[in-house]
């Protein structure tokens, strides 16, 4: 058999074997988002797969829609942000990217063809070379492998993309309730504050009070209607935040609702244990650093395999001088002479050695990030709890004592006006105790990468 025949042949296997390898029809969207989804508890596709027509774009309108016919509660927020938020649909189709580089890296580099035709003499030579590149045919398995992992870890990252967008949905959700129901609450104060001074001025017309309580009434009035104009703002941009993580604009950003209120603080917290090993094994970025050291680590192998070898082509020759024919190969090497690779291993190992020490500072931060937020969470609740079942009953209890004795004249109305004051004070704190443990919450969520196991009543 002739080299030409022997070369065709295993050039037939090679592609063959590296046919195997093929595009996956959704860019790896799939599989990100199936991690996604098990990890934030909602769907984060439609049909399976990234919107890429008119049929699509109407499906995942029909359910925006569907969402936004109501309340929106944190769940269908966070759902309709990983449908819909266009920065994270970037991250999806970067991993399409990733993966047609995977499905190259199991192809072969095409063979070049060479054809020359000279004459002279009254004779014709004709010469065809055909070279296959040995280097990918030999480093193929490995660099198949070193893309495979790369790919693993473009999923993980994207995948981790998916759930901070989730967490910082969710987070958006709750600041946007929270600074929506706090807005509510300073219009009633302000309300009841407008009533005050017109009490105050009556009663001041009358000879009752003194101009020093007027002003002191009217100056409460003015502040009520400033911290509404406060409230309002923080309302407006709290909303606007999460409208952008929405993926929302034109009518639907105007008219959806959210609910009146925050949801009430669960009867306890969770307890978690081990909360840093948690945050090692579950979280993306860890898993995705430990891909990343790996693959690092086979570059370094294959950087040095090859150190000596950069360019090894083999090819089967076929000339023709006159009429006789003869046939050969040649052999194209790269003669290590100046460049002996010694630069390119010294990089592949400093390379190799920063992403050492970044996957180790990636498990400091996760688990710093773990008990942190966990230390948050715990806290918070127990201001919140605090807030639940001893000021604002006891502020109550004194609103109720102090309305029994002015009733019955054995207190001034100065006394009520004040303790009207100090009842708003106690309501506003409580909702801010409140905003604090579902944000919380989710930064705990966040950390820990997923989800909390799922208690009736607690996820908001």
């Amino acid at each position: 058999m002739t080299c030409l025949h022997k070369l065709a042949g295993g050039a037939s296997l090679v592609l063959l074997l590296s046919g195997c390898a093929s595009l996956s029809g959704d860019g790896g969207f799939g599989a990100a988002a199936g991690i996604s989804e098990a990890r934030t508890g909602v769907k984060a596709s439609v049909a399976g797969r990234l919107p890429r027509n008119e049929d699509d774009e109407r499906a995942l309108a029909a359910i925006i829609h569907q969402k936004l016919a109501q309340p929106l509660a944190a769940d269908d927020a966070v759902q309709i942000a990983l449908l819909n938020n266009r920065g994270l649909q970037a991250s999806y189709w970067s991993l399409g990217v990733v993966e047609a580089d995977l499905v190259q890296a199991g192809r072969l580099q095409n063979p070049v063809l060479d054809f020359k035709r000279s004459h002279g003499n009254g004779e014709v030579g004709i010469e065809r070379t055909l070279t296959f590149n040995l280097v990918g045919l030999i480093t193929a398995p490995m660099a198949g492998r070193i893309e495979g992992r790369r790919y693993e870890q473009t999923k993980l990252l994207v995948a981790n993309e998916a759930l901070k967008v989730a967490a910082d949905t969710r987070r958006a959700w709750v600041d946007a309730v929270a600074a929506s129901q706090i807005a509510d609450y300073a219009k009633q104060v302000e309300a009841s504050a407008q009533a005050s001074a017109e009490l105050a001025e009556r009663m001041r017309k009358a000879g009752n009070w003194s101009a020093l309580d007027l002003a002191r009434e009217q100056a409460y009035h003015a502040q009520t209607v400033a911290e509404v104009t406060h409230a309002q703002k923080a309302a407006v941009s709290a909303r606007e935040k999460l409208t952008r993580l929405l993926g929302l604009s034109g009518e639907q950003a105007a008219s959806y609702r959210l609910p009146d209120h925050l949801p009430e603080l669960p009867a306890t917290p969770r307890e978690l244990a081990d909360i840093e090993q948690v945050a090692l094994n579950e979280r993306l970025d860890v898993q995705a650093a430990k891909l990343d050291t790996e693959q690092t680590a086979s570059t370094l192998g294959l950087t040095r395999s090859t150190r000596f070898i950069n360019v090894l082509d083999l090819g089967a020759v076929r000339n023709t001088d006159g009429g006789t024919a003869t046939r050969g190969y040649e052999l194209s090497l790269e003669i290590p002479l100046f460049d002996w690779g010694s630069a390119r291993v010294a990089r592949a190992e400093s390379t190799y050695m920063q992403s050492v020490n970044l996957l180790a500072q990636a498990a400091v931060q996760a688990r710093s990030e773990a008990r942190e937020s966990y230390a948050d969470y715990r806290a918070s609740y127990e201001l919140a709890r605090h807030y639940r079942d001893q000021v604002v009953p006891l502020r109550k209890r004194i609103s109720d004592q102090t309305l029994l004795r002015y009733n019955g004249m054995l207190m001034s109305v100065f006394e009520l006006l004040a303790d009207a004051r100090e009842q708003a004070s106690a309501v506003s704190g409580y909702i801010g105790a409140l905003q604090a443990y579902w944000t919380a919450q989710a930064n705990l969520e966040a950390a820990l990468g997923g989800r909390l196991p799922s208690n009736k009543g607690v996820q908001p």
